[in-house]
């Protein structure tokens, strides 16, 4: 995911969602074994970002972001996630997971950094120039990412929510937070899952 999510938001009713155009997760060993690849991750969130139901069943909150949790194929952790306008994750990764996200209303905008930075072993890092890349992702966009691909997402919009689809196989076992001032990246934190859900 791409932050934990807020703790004051109760999606209790949303939270077993499964999204309808999905295919259903088979319980064989076989398919359990097969992996999602970030292709099929990022299909997922374009169909369920395409489901204006389930899209427009996900509560707003005017000041914080709200999310429910999806059902994702074959065993991927998948969310709906709300962003109220100026909001953004903070610079972060998902460790060894890979994920794909796609923006279902409003427009987000994703930094990132095309380098490859040391996964562990590490709290400061000098990034050199020309590293970083920004995308804007207007409703129905996206984008699929490998594993420790550090970026923030932000929802730049002074009045509009937005709403975006994301996925991540293995389910996340980390997020690791970073702090940036100018070409230095700090590792902050680092998030489990007992800590966003």
């Amino acid at each position: 995911m791409s932050s934990s999510p807020p703790s004051s938001v109760s999606a209790s009713a949303l939270s077993s969602v499964s999204a309808s155009s999905s295919a259903p997760a088979s319980s064989s060993a076989a398919s359990r074994a097969a992996a999602p690849t970030q292709a099929e991750l990022l299909d997922f969130a374009r169909r369920v970002a395409a489901d204006a139901g389930l899209v427009a069943s996900l509560p707003l909150d005017p000041e914080e972001r709200t999310w429910v949790r999806l059902e994702g194929p074959r065993g991927s952790e998948a969310w709906l996630i709300g962003w109220p306008p100026g909001t953004g994750t903070g610079w972060h990764d998902h460790a060894d997971s890979v994920g794909a996200f796609v923006t279902a209303a409003g427009e987000l905008k994703e930094n990132s950094l095309a380098a490859r930075l040391p996964t562990d072993g590490w709290r400061t890092l000098e990034l050199t120039e020309g590293v970083d890349r920004e995308r804007r992702l207007p409703a129905g966009r996206g984008r699929a990412f490998g594993r420790h691909h550090v970026h923030e997402v932000l929802n730049e919009s002074p009045d509009r929510h937005a709403i975006s689809v994301h996925a991540y196989y293995p389910p996340l076992p980390r997020i690791r937070r970073y702090s940036r001032t100018g070409l230095v990246l700090r590792l902050e934190q680092v998030e489990r899952p007992e800590d966003w859900q």
